[in-house]
This record gives C-alpha cells, structure tokens and sequence, in this order.
C-alpha cells in the first residue's frame, strides 16, 4: 500500500513537471479594430468563433455589436430599443447575444446604470433573429418595477443571466455625485431569465445588492453579492462592491468564500464558469491585494497569483478544458494580458505573439474551447482596440515576458490605461 502511494505521488510529480514544460502556442493577432473608452471592447468569443462586443461610434455613443471572421453587425442600428448607446456582453453558439440598451426616456431618478453619463433608462435586452427585445425587470413587495436592469450572459439553453433594480431605496449607495460617477439610488438584485419570465437569486448573508455575470449550460450561475459602490469602468461596469462571490444552483446561492479578505475596487467576485462547474474570477487576502483565483467543489479555492513581478490580477474567463485567462499589473497599474493553458502557469500573452505586433495586449476577457483569445489592446497612439488571439503551433514560453513599459513604442498610452484601470484596482494600489 505504501509502495502504491509512493509510486501515485512520483506519478502526480511527472505529469506536473510534465505539463509545466509543455511548450505553449504562439498565437497571431487579429485587430478588430478600434472600440473606443469604456464602454468598449470585445466581452466573449463562442466557440464558433462569433464575438459580443461594445463599439464606439462617436465619443459619446456605443453600439452593441457581434463580429465573426472581420465582419462586424450593428445590433443597435438592426433594431435597437431606441437610445443612444448599447453593448453586447454576452453570446451564444445559436447566435443569441443578450446585454444593455438604452431607451429613448430619461430616467426618472437621474441614474445612469448603463453606464453611458447619459442617464437614460438602461434596458436588459436579447438579441435573436434579427430583432433586440426587451427582458421584464424584478417587482418589490409593494408592485413597484425596477427601473433598470442588464444581461450579462446567455449559456446554449437561452438561459440568461444578470440584474434588475427592484425599486427599493438602497442605503449602501455613496450620495450622488455625478463628477464622481455615483449614480446610483435603488437595490439591484442577481436575476435569471427564461421563457420570457424574471427570477430573482438570493444574495448572501442579506447584502442587499448582487449581479450574475455568467451562466453555463447545466444552469450554474456565478457572479457577486454586496454592496453599492460608486460605478466601476473596468471589467466589472458596475455599482457592485462584492463582499462574496458566488455560486447559484437550482435557486440557492453558495458563498465560494475567499482567500483570507475582501478584495478592494469590484470586490470578490466570480466572472466566469465552465461546464465542469470550475469557476473563476478574483478575491481579496489577508496579506495583500486581491488575485486571481480558480475554484470547484472538489479542490476548493486555488491563488493562481500574478505575471511574474505583478500585485494583482483578475481571471475574467475559463473554457471547459480549464484554460483561463484574465489580467496581471504590476505596482504602478502596468497591465498585461495572460493565459493559463493545460493547468499551467501564468504566461504573458504579448510572449506568445509576434514581438514587431502594433498592439500591445492588455486585457485578456475571453477564450473558448479552441483556445481563441479575445480583449483589448492598445496601439502606440493610446487608441483601444478589439483583438482576436489565434494559437499556431508550439513555441517555448520566453524568459522574460515583455513588460507595458518595456514596450517602448506604447509609452505614450499608459496614461490612458491607468485611467482606464484605476476605478477597478485603484482601492488596491499600494502606497507609492
């Protein structure tokens, strides 16, 4: 019996040492051209490579978008609910897209859960069949709907998931300061939609406020229950500060814990989860900022840490082999795109792509079943952009990963990305 161990353990130390080693794909880079400020960028690539996005196309004006193979289709303009702007956060392989759009009316309260500084009603929407509808919102007690809601993700069934206001005050809410981006005034509660219905998910321990940000096929959802914050541009574009990230089955919510406290900025949070119920996203701990972390009922939490020299980092997306990807930044807000393939570690993806590439990777929000890559780059003028990483064959991880600030040629954008970053990770930022 303890030869048998023996021998299981000296197994396990190979195949670690042995996918440790693996060589990881060097990947070509499409340029999905450009999407603007927040709220603009590329959310998720389906496995059939069809990709959600949000697009600028004025300086002040999104549109929901899906892109496939260079072309791009303007949900807005193939009929939108009447507003200005709109985004496409989530899509499935039957092409259904769900996410946010305005209306043409102001909201009633002077919020702007969209996210858009225009203060218009924010409307969940699904997208199928060339027509944008709009998905009903959560009643309180007393008959009063919610004004505002948001569709963050579909899975293959036409499950959707996200939030809906429900009309109650909320007196977590920072007062309203619109210089500062606090807008909001009511709770907003985690919801699912299905069959034309709106289900409220409970919260945990009575936090007043959740969203669920992803769904997969056998119904899971994952996502964050807490408090209001002021509203944060970066991955999150939310009002949530989440106190606890989790895990929602058959109605119930479980709390996945941490690793040891809250994380600043979005809080503790699920962003993603895969067929296998492995689920990631990013937690605050005892003795230092919040990182990115992969969880499952078997194993439990795991740190996956950051990009060599990195404080922090954030998983935004698993795909069911359990490769995940996300963001690392070093101590001055330096960002860089990674992925974790096969159970790995941390590579930084600007290693795996040609080193003359125009664009600089700096956030990793995606990856499917064939390892495809999507998120937002940034050109030497500072410009955004959607890209599309595609993996080729085998190349040896490099030593030493580009940093933002080795990559001389995007010296002139840091500026914009630390804007871009700093609501989401400023509250994690050390003294410097």
């Amino acid at each position: 019996m303890k030869r048998a161990i023996l021998i299981s353990i000296a197994a396990g130390s190979l195949l670690s040492t042995l996918v440790m080693a693996q060589p990881s794909p060097s990947y070509t880079v499409t340029d999905l051209g450009v999407v603007g400020g927040p709220p603009g960028q590329p959310f998720v690539v389906a496995n059939h490579g069809l990709i959600s996005e949000g697009v600028a196309v004025s300086d002040t004006v999104w549109h929901a978008m899906l892109s496939f193979h260079g072309m791009q289709f303007d949900l807005a303009k193939a009929g939108g609910l009447g507003g200005p702007s709109s985004v496409a956060f989530g899509v499935n392989e039957k092409g259904q897209a769900v996410g946010e759009a305005e209306t043409p009316n102001s909201d009633r309260n002077g919020e702007d859960f969209c996210g858009f500084r225009s203060q218009h009603v924010c409307q969940p929407f699904i997208w199928q069949n060339g027509v944008m509808a709009p998905l009903p919102l959560l009643k309180n007690p007393n008959g009063v709907t919610g004004a505002n809601g948001v569709a963050h993700a579909i899975n293959n069934r036409g499950q959707i998931v996200g939030t809906s206001e429900n009309g109650e005050p909320d007196s977590t809410c920072p007062i309203v300061n619109h210089a500062l981006g606090q807008y909001q005034q009511f709770r907003f509660k985690p919801v699912i939609w299905h069959n034309g219905t709106v289900q409220e998910l409970p919260t945990v321990s009575g936090d007043p406020d959740g969203i669920a940000f992803a769904i997969n096929d056998n119904g899971q959802a994952v996502g964050a229950s807490g408090e209001c914050t002021a509203f944060l541009i970066n991955n999150d574009l939310t009002y949530l500060h989440g106190l606890h990230a989790t895990l929602w089955e058959n109605g119930t919510v479980t709390d996945l814990g941490n690793l040891g406290g809250v994380a600043g900025g979005g809080g503790n949070t699920a962003f993603s989860i895969n067929n296998r119920g492995q689920v990631v996203g990013h937690m605050g701990r005892a003795d230092g900022p919040a990182v990115a972390y992969l969880w499952s009922k078997e194993a439990g939490i795991q740190n996956l840490g950051t990009l060599p020299g990195d404080f922090t980092s954030v998983a935004l997306s698993i795909n069911e082999n359990g490769d995940i990807v996300g963001i690392s930044l070093d101590a001055e807000f330096n960002p860089r795109a990674y992925v974790r393939l096969d159970g790995g570690m941390l590579v930084d993806l600007n290693s795996l792509i040609p080193a003359d590439s125009p664009l600089f990777l700096f956030d990793a929000c995606s990856i499917n079943s064939r390892k495809e890559i999507t998120g937002i780059a940034v050109d030497g003028a500072g410009n955004f952009h959607g890209y599309l990483a595609t993996p080729g064959k085998a190349t040896a991880d490099s030593a030493a990963a580009p940093s933002a600030t080795d990559r001389t040629q995007f010296d002139s954008a840091r500026k914009l990305l630390l804007q871009r970053l700093s609501y989401q990770f400023g509250a994690q930022s050390p003294a410097h």
